[in-house]
C-alpha cells in the first residue's frame, strides 16, 4: 500500500479519484491553513507520495524526512518554484505540476480583469463611491484609458500569456508584443503577435503582462532599468510569480508615476503585501487568486490526482517534469 500525504484539502474532484484506489492510504493534514513546517517535517515520515501545494517549500530537509521510499512529489500548481527539482532529481523523485487549459483560462480572464479595473479606476471609483464622496456626475472625473487599440506586450508567450493575446486581441483590436527563449509560431499566427527583444518590448506596451516561470534566469527579471525603459503612461501586470519584479523598485516607480500603474496578484515575500502597495491608488491588488475558479481548481485536483494514479500504475504521470 503507497502512502499518500496531502499537506492541505484539495477539491473533491481530485480526491474521490484517489479515494477509489484501495492500494492507496491517504493523510490529508486537516487544518485549511498553510502547513507550519515542523509538521510537514513530521507528517512526512515514511510516505511514498506528497501532494503539495505551492505555499510548501519541498527541499532537501523535507525529502530526508520522508526518506528515501518517497518517489513522487505532485504538485498542486502550474509552477514548481517551491520543490527543488535538482534533489528530486537526484534521489530519482518524479515531480508533477498541474497545467492545463482550464487554468490558462482562469488566469486569462484575472488578467484581462486587472488591466480593465486599472484602465477604468474601478477600484479607485469604488472605494470613491463607497465613502460617499460622490455628490454629481462631472466630465473630467476619474478618466481613465482605452484598452482597445492598444499594446499589450506578453513577457512569456507559453500557454497562458497566449489565452491573454487571444482574447485581448480578438474582443478589443490589441496589438501584440511578446519576448520568449523561443518563438510561439502558433500565437503568432492567432493573433499577429510579434517577437521582440525585451527592451523593445517595454519601450512599445501599454500594458506589460507577466507569464514567466521563477527560475535563477527570471528573478527580478523587471527591476529598475527596465521600468525605466516603460512608457509614463505604461501599466504592469504581474500574475506569474511574485519575486520575478523587484518589488521595492516598482514601488518607488509607482510612488514617482514613473509608470502609470500596477495590477498584482502575486508578491515576493508572500503572504506579505507591502504597506506602501496597499496604499498606493494606481495598483490594484488581489491575494494570489488569478486561478481561482470552481472550473479551475477542479481541474488542478484532477490533475494532481491523475498524476499519482499514472504514476502508482507503473505509468509516465502525464505533467511530469522532464
Amino acid at each position: 500500500m503507497k502512502k499518500i500525504f496531502i499537506t492541505r484539502h484539495i477539491p473533491e474532484a481530485g480526491l474521490r479519484l484517489l479515494r477509489k484506489q484501495r492500494s492507496l492510504k491517504i493523510d490529508v493534514y486537516e487544518k485549511d491553513r498553510i502547513i507550519p513546517r515542523r509538521v510537514l517535517l513530521r507528517r512526512v515520515r515514511g510516505v511514498d507520495i506528497i501532494l503539495s501545494i505551492l505555499t510548501d517549500r519541498i527541499d532537501k530537509q523535507v525529502m530526508d524526512a520522508a526518506g528515501p521510499q518517497l518517489k513522487l512529489i505532485a504538485n498542486f500548481a502550474v509552477g514548481f518554484d517551491n520543490i527543488d527539482i535538482n534533489e528530486a532529481k537526484k534521489r530519482g523523485i518524479t515531480v508533477t505540476n498541474t497545467p492545463g487549459p482550464e487554468i490558462s483560462a482562469a488566469v486569462a480572464e484575472h488578467v484581462l480583469a486587472l488591466i480593465f479595473a486599472l484602465a477604468h479606476r474601478i477600484t479607485e471609483t469604488d472605494t470613491f463611491a463607497r465613502k460617499n464622496k460622490y455628490k454629481g456626475w462631472g466630465p473630467e472625473m476619474f478618466l481613465g484609458v482605452d484598452v482597445a487599440g492598444s499594446t499589450l506586450g506578453l513577457i512569456g508567450g507559453g500557454a497562458i500569456g497566449s489565452a491573454v493575446a487571444k482574447r485581448l486581441k480578438d474582443g478589443f483590436g490589441v496589438k501584440i508584443l511578446y519576448h520568449d527563449v523561443k518563438h510561439n509560431i502558433k500565437l503568432e499566427a492567432e493573433t499577429g503577435a510579434v517577437f521582440c527583444p525585451l527592451k523593445t518590448l517595454l519601450k512599445q506596451a501599454d500594458w506589460v503582462s507577466l507569464h514567466v516561470p521563477l527560475l535563477p534566469s527570471t528573478h527580478h527579471l523587471i527591476g529598475a532599468p527596465e521600468l525605466k525603459l516603460m512608457k509614463k503612461t505604461a501599466y504592469l501586470i504581474n500574475t506569474s510569480r511574485g519575486p520575478v519584479v523587484d518589488e521595492a523598485t516598482l514601488i518607488d516607480a509607482l510612488k514617482n508615476n514613473q509608470i502609470a500603474g500596477a495590477g498584482l496578484d502575486v508578491y515576493e515575500h508572500e503572504p506579505h503585501i507591502p504597506r506602501a502597495l496597499r496604499k498606493l491608488p494606481n495598483v490594484v491588488i488581489t491575494p494570489h487568486t488569478a486561478s481561482a475558479t470552481h472550473t479551475s481548481r477542479d481541474a488542478m485536483s484532477r490533475a494532481a490526482a491523475q498524476n499519482i494514479l499514472a504514476f502508482t500504475s507503473g505509468k509516465t504521470p502525464p505533467n511530469a517534469l522532464s
